[in-house]
């Protein structure tokens, strides 16, 4: 199963994703280490579809193997959440605007997620844990 993660810079992609992998014992892949691996910090429009392309491409091969997986990263267009196809969709809607103008100014608000997260609690990952594994 694919999860995303998304949401603006600074909103706790990366925590809950740290949280759940420790939960779910599952595959986890961080937008900063792929693209830190590609060496590809190109943010335009095709560095975005580009990144999330390379995402799923990950994501598809932990899937395949029948493991399920976390990838958290911005994603922020109805294009670049299309790209990646996520199975699970978990929206960190935690800030108003990011650190990033431009990420800022091209960020879609999703219009289907599974989670929305508005604030973090101590038990968010645990809830959504168990939540998971009953999809």
């Amino acid at each position: 199963m694919k999860i995303l993660i998304m949401g603006l810079p600074g909103s706790g992609k990366t925590y809950l994703a740290k949280k759940l992998k420790e939960i779910m014992k599952c595959a986890w892949y961080n937008a900063d280490n792929v693209r830190e691996m590609a060496g590809d910090w190109d943010f335009s429009d095709e560095g975005r579809s580009r990144q999330s392309q390379r995402m799923n491409t990950f994501a598809e091969f932990e899937k395949s193997h029948g493991r399920y997986v976390i990838c958290d990263f911005v994603c922020p267009t109805e294009r670049t959440r299309k790209i990646f196809n996520p199975d699970i969709i978990i929206w960190m809607d935690t800030i108003e605007k990011g650190r990033f103008q431009d990420t800022n100014k091209i960020f879609e608000k999703p219009k289907k997620v599974n989670f929305h997260i508005t604030e973090w609690k101590e038990d968010t990952a645990k809830n959504i844990s168990k939540e998971l594994k009953n999809v």
